[in-house]
């Protein structure tokens, strides 16, 4: 295409441009009229409506106005009459919860009104009329708080308690489980007396409180008061187990009485049921064993000692009836710690508790301390086995300590320490038990030796006790730890159960040496030295048979290893003592060399010192027999082997002294002299230690 073709082209292009561009500014032009026609419309609209609109919104305002105007009126007119409305409700009580809900919104009525006029017309007749409607409802509410408390402040049933407090072996239950065994009032009574709370604390009327606080102390009261009544009656149960006198001579009243009655509550504890019935049937059958060993008789059932002043005996059902009052308290005082949630601001939770505890408490301490002072009179008339129950519920009350500080921390000092001064109380008294037994043991005076050189009453009653502390091992084992006596002698090394054994050896073996030396030093008032030896024999004898029976031989030999040994040495020197007595008579039979018998023929005064001799034989002999027939050595092995060595002492002397003489012609009438032959001297000595011969 040439060059004038292209220009043509291009002409034409511009002047369809120019046309394209004429459109759109027609176009423009339009839109512009349209826009501009718009907005004149807009402009004659608004000052058509904006009048109207302006005069709807004063209107608006004004029937806003009106209503609010309306509503404050009908609001002062209700203040001005909420008294005749609501007056049926107040002066009715609020019974039920629906009950008190209607009452609860007619006193928040109430309360609106009264705040209304003190800020609006405070010298209105209607506010005096309000207030005193409002005090009216106030005085109801708090009446219905402790109408409904009182109804419902049952005390737990004993038996409850007894269930709580002895439901496992130990006689420690947990928390949680038994203060939800105890049930004092349901979801609605609480509920309804934690929003009567709410109210009166709303109005700080918090007299309720110290109302809350004594119907509960009361209630609490009457729980331990009916669990005492209830132990008392035997309401629980009971089986009785008869402890007979053990061992010794059965004529002479025992110094330590033994126990005479066991009871035991009929779901009590397990582990010490079992301890008192274990021990009393132990010692029973103990108590026989020996008697049969000793004297060949059987003891059978025997009937109870009877103790005087029963009244100040404390028996295991007394200590462990009070075991149970004091666990029974702890869950009731833990059970209203849980009760008051919601009742008693957090902040006088201390105050109110420490109310409600504070008489139980007491009375706790008081029965603690009566125990305690019984068990002294017991002390003071040396009835020491009948303070031995002391020692296990000891040990439970000082492991229940951490537990009665934590339910009554944050209360007053005072009340924090009542537990301590029973612990204190009765630990002091099972210390001086202790020490006592020592003491009576040393200071020994109180009844005669026996005539027959039998074992002593107190050598029996000793070993007895000794072996009834053997039950109480983990329960002396702290007291004596306590004592820097003992505690001082354990290395620090050994540890408990070992380190309480070890304790315990340390006072048997206490114990054992002032027997000892008692015996030693009362048998120096025997005149005749045959009983002296016989008695020292027969006691050492039996301790040493009595430690090898029981368990008593382990516990004294962790602290004494050689004990049984230095028995047997004992045992030996007292037999070599006793031997003296025939010293006389072999006198007369032995040291006779010097008289000399020639083809049968004697001198005159060879003849008269056969004579002298065999008198004085026979005279001590029977005066020998007439004095050891009566003396008694209750162990038979003992009683033969002493027979024996007897018979090996004296015998093979006199049938020398007999095989030499007898057929000598000393005299002319020897059977005025030669009374007895050695058959007849062996049978004397059989009859020795034999009342009966």
């Amino acid at each position: 295409m040439d060059s004038s073709g292209k220009l043509e082209k291009e002409r034409q292009n511009l002047e369809a441009f120019k046309e394209q561009v004429q459109r759109n500014n027609q176009l423009s032009d339009k839109m512009v009229d349209i826009l501009t026609s718009f907005e004149n419309r807009l402009g004659r609209l608004q000052q058509t409506i904006l009048p109207i609109y302006n005069e709807m919104e004063n209107l608006q305002l004004k029937k806003t106005n009106i209503e609010k105007t309306m509503s404050a009126l009908d609001r002062v007119i209700m203040f001005h009459d909420v008294c005749p409305r609501v007056e049926s409700i107040i002066l009715g009580r609020p019974n039920g919860s629906d009950g008190l809900n209607e009452y609860l919104d007619a006193m928040e009525k109430l309360r609106e009104a009264q705040n209304y006029f003190e800020k609006n017309n405070p010298q209105s007749v209607e506010l005096e009329n309000v207030s005193s409607l409002f005090k009216t409802g106030g005085d109801s509410i708090q009446r219905e708080f402790k109408e409904i408390l009182l109804k419902h402040s049952r005390h737990v049933q004993p038996a409850i308690l007894v269930d709580i407090s002895t439901n496992d072996d130990e006689l420690v239950t947990d928390d949680s489980s038994s203060v939800s065994s105890i049930s004092h009032f349901s979801e609605i009574v609480s509920s309804d007396l934690i929003r009567l709370a709410d109210w009166l604390i709303s109005q700080s009327r918090d007299e309720y409180m110290n109302v809350y606080a004594r119907v509960r102390a009361n209630t609490l009261t009457k729980s331990m008061t009916t669990l005492k009544e209830y132990q008392k009656t035997g309401s629980a149960g009971s089986t009785n187990m008869a402890i007979g006198q053990t061992m010794g001579s059965p004529s002479v009243k025992s110094k330590f009485p033994h126990r005479s009655e066991v009871t035991v509550t009929r779901k009590t504890s397990k582990r010490i049921q079992h301890v008192f019935e274990k021990k009393a049937n132990r010692m029973f059958l103990k108590a026989s064993q020996t008697l049969g060993q000793s004297t060949g008789l059987n003891l059978g059932t025997r009937r109870p000692t009877l103790i005087e002043n029963r009244e100040d005996i404390v028996d295991e059902q007394e200590m462990e009836n009070y075991l149970i009052s004091v666990i029974a308290l702890q869950k009731l005082m833990q059970a209203e710690l849980s009760l008051m949630v919601g009742i008693i601001p957090i902040k006088h939770h201390h105050q109110v508790f420490q109310i409600i505890i504070q008489e139980s408490l007491a009375n706790i301490v008081h029965e603690g301390e009566s125990i305690a002072t019984r068990a002294k009179r017991c002390i003071h008339r040396k009835e020491f086995a009948n303070l031995f129950v002391m020692f296990p519920i000891l040990k439970h009350l000082a492991a229940m300590k951490s537990e009665f500080e934590r339910t009554m921390e944050g209360c007053d000092p005072t009340i924090r320490g009542q537990y301590s001064i029973i612990l204190n109380t009765l630990h002091s008294t099972g210390v001086r038990t202790l020490e006592e037994i020592v003491e009576s043991v040393r200071t020994d005076n109180s009844m005669g030796l026996p005539r027959d050189g039998t074992v002593y009453q107190l050598t029996s009653d000793v070993l007895v006790l000794m072996e009834q502390l053997l039950d109480y091992i983990d329960s002396v084992g702290p007291l004596l730890a306590q004592v820097p006596l003992y505690n001082n002698m354990v290395s620090h090394h050994i540890t408990p159960p070992e380190k309480y054994k070890y304790l315990l050896g340390l006072y048997i073996k206490k114990v054992l040496s002032q027997l000892n030396l008692m015996l030693v030093n009362r048998s120096d008032s025997y005149s005749e030295p045959g009983v002296k030896y016989l008695f020292r024999l027969n006691n050492c004898h039996y301790v040493v048979k009595s430690l090898q029976r029981s368990a008593l031989l382990d516990i004294v030999s962790l602290t004494e290893p050689e004990c049984e040994n230095t028995y047997d040495e004992m045992i030996a020197s007292h037999k070599k003592s006793y031997q003296q007595c025939w010293n006389r008579i072999l006198g007369f039979i032995v040291n006779l060399d010097d008289v000399q018998v020639v083809n049968g023929r004697l001198k005159d005064k060879d003849r008269n010192i056969i004579k002298e001799r065999f008198s004085g034989f026979n005279k001590e002999i029977e005066e020998v027999l007439k004095l050891q027939r009566g003396y008694t050595i209750p162990d038979v092995e003992l009683r033969e082997g002493l027979k024996r060595d007897n018979k090996e002492f004296v015998l093979p002397k006199y049938s020398a002294f007999y095989d030499k003489f007898s057929q000598s012609s000393f005299t002319k009438n020897p059977e005025k002299y030669v009374k007895y032959t050695p058959a007849q001297v062996s049978a004397m000595l059989d009859r020795f230690f034999d009342v009966a011969a």
